[in-house]
């Protein structure tokens, strides 16, 4: 939001300079490898106790298998735990 800001003021003649390499935002990934375990371990009934779905239950697994990056979205993210 504030290089947004900056870009404006750079645009109205405002400031006469503009930096973009300001800070650079860190990324967490949202799959770690306790969070794959935990997946791929959940039985269909654990799932079900919990509130997920059958359905969210096969992508999180069928994500959790591929060497890719995943997210898990916060809502079953807390179910999990």
């Amino acid at each position: 939001m504030n290089k947004t800001h900056e870009l404006a003021r750079y645009l109205l003649g405002n400031s006469e300079s503009l930096d973009f390499t300001g800070p650079t935002p860190t990324l967490v990934g949202g799959d770690s490898r306790k969070t794959r375990k935990r997946i791929l371990a959940l039985s269909g009934k654990e799932a079900r106790e919990l509130g997920i779905s059958k359905s969210t239950l096969h992508y999180l697994r069928k994500h959790a298998r591929a060497d890719r990056p995943f997210e898990v979205y916060q809502k079953v993210a807390a179910k999990l735990g």
